[in-house]
């Protein structure tokens, strides 16, 4: 048997991941994933003003809220990009493009893949990371994203009428339902990172100190602008001080 690199390329035991994660294919579906995007995104802003002018918030509420917004995405969004640059090696720009920043969970992503390298007897990112474990790795992941979509897609209708008799019934409780679900989604998050680091755990605890001081400092001075920006603040605080603790720590 052959062991020219063209014949490991054609049988798909060539461990040059590079050569077919930014081959021009996918990334003409990353494109027009992310084209899909950008239209569905003017729509929504669309529907936007035009349901807050029927209810009665002028120009400046309206652009106010779609700052705070974009604001908001920042921290989260750095968050992801960070994580996304280190995996640029293991499944190449387009792949991440399209896993990483459209599903953004990291972890369920590369979970994903790491279980189907697993069935192949292959590590993620190993000696033995060849183009055909990549393939498989990456139809994995894209149909663990396709599955939550079509899982949100069935389940969004049925869950939007047990809310609106939950309404009916109880207004005050599906008013304090959607917080409580973002604060424990987040809270389990949070709480899954604490044990598996000391410096971990502190730097959690920097990140809710400054957001608490910001939002309080906000609501103090009345600075509407302060609390927009609280969130992306306290993320970049917490990875500034993870990273120089963390350079300490190791020198």
């Amino acid at each position: 048997m052959s062991s020219t690199p063209a014949a490991a390329a054609a049988s798909g035991a060539s461990t040059d991941i590079a050569a077919v994660a930014n081959s021009p294919i996918l990334w003409i579906f990353a494109l027009g994933v992310f084209a899909v995007i950008f239209v569905q995104t003017a729509i929504y802003m669309k529907a936007a003003r035009t349901a807050g002018t029927s209810v009665g918030l002028d120009n400046r509420d309206l652009t106010r809220a779609l700052r705070s917004g974009a604001i908001s995405s920042v921290g989260p969004s750095l968050a992801v990009v960070i994580v996304a640059i280190a995996l640029l090696a293991l499944f190449g720009t387009p792949a991440v493009l399209v896993r990483i920043g459209l599903i953004g969970s990291v972890s369920t992503e590369v979970a994903s893949a790491t279980i189907a390298s697993g069935a192949l007897g292959a590590d993620l990112g190993g000696p033995d990371y060849t183009q055909t474990v990549y393939a498989v790795a990456f139809i994995a992941m894209s149909l663990s994203g396709g599955a939550w979509m079509l899982a949100t897609l069935l389940l969004t209708p049925i869950m939007k009428r047990g809310g609106n008799k939950l309404a009916e019934v109880n207004p005050a409780a599906m008013a304090l339902i959607p917080g409580a679900a973002l604060l424990g989604a987040f809270s389990t998050l949070t709480v899954a990172e604490l044990p598996k680091s000391g410096l971990g755990a502190i730097t959690v605890a920097v990140s809710t100190f400054v957001m608490a001081g910001l939002l309080f400092a906000a609501k103090k001075l009345n600075a509407g602008w302060l609390k927009e920006w609280a969130l992306g603040i306290s993320i970049i605080v917490a990875l500034t001080f993870a990273y120089f603790a963390h350079t300490a720590t190791v020198a």
